[in-house]
């Protein structure tokens, strides 16, 4: 194990196993593309240890309140890290994390998008410290999110060579 994933299990946190999706759904798609010294996080949601789309779902403002989908968010960190793990190899391989985007399924009057997302900025600074966990990050609205989750997370790392 690496520096990051003993951190993790400092914190009393573990990675999800890959997704599993509801019957009859396909993602043809990579949840991590390496390109060069990238890696591209695909939208992740957040995840159950069982590998289960984790509850709970709705709108954010309606259905769910702000603090549970912050917890969402930090459940979503902890999905793109196990996805990210999986592909490098070790999650020690990240040198910088650059980007996220935040979407959170909420209502048209709903503002608090910001403070959603910090779950998981919140982790992934706890986790990798401020100069490797620091990141350029949007936290936005949207009317609906794949299997009524309420955050969905992509983003962007920098790897060592």
């Amino acid at each position: 194990m690496g520096q990051i994933e003993d951190r993790l299990t400092a914190m009393g946190l573990t990675l999800p196993p890959e997704i599993v999706v509801p019957p009859g759904v396909k993602l043809p798609f990579a949840f991590v593309n390496v390109c060069g010294d990238r890696a591209i996080a695909s939208g992740h949601g957040p995840q159950g240890p069982d590998g289960k789309v984790a509850e709970p779902f709705g709108v954010v403002g309606h259905d769910v309140t702000v603090e549970q989908a912050y917890e969402s968010a930090r459940l979503v960190a902890l999905s793109m890290l196990g996805s990210l793990q999986r592909e490098l190899g070790t999650l020690d391989r990240i040198s910088h994390w650059v980007k996220a985007l935040g979407m959170i399924r909420c209502g048209p009057n709903f503002g608090q998008q910001p403070a959603v997302i910090n779950g998981f900025s919140d982790l992934i600074l706890e986790l990798f410290g401020p100069d490797v966990g620091r990141h350029s990050r949007s936290a936005v609205g949207m009317s609906s999110l794949p299997f009524g989750m309420p955050v969905e997370i992509e983003a962007e790392v920098l790897l060592h060579p």
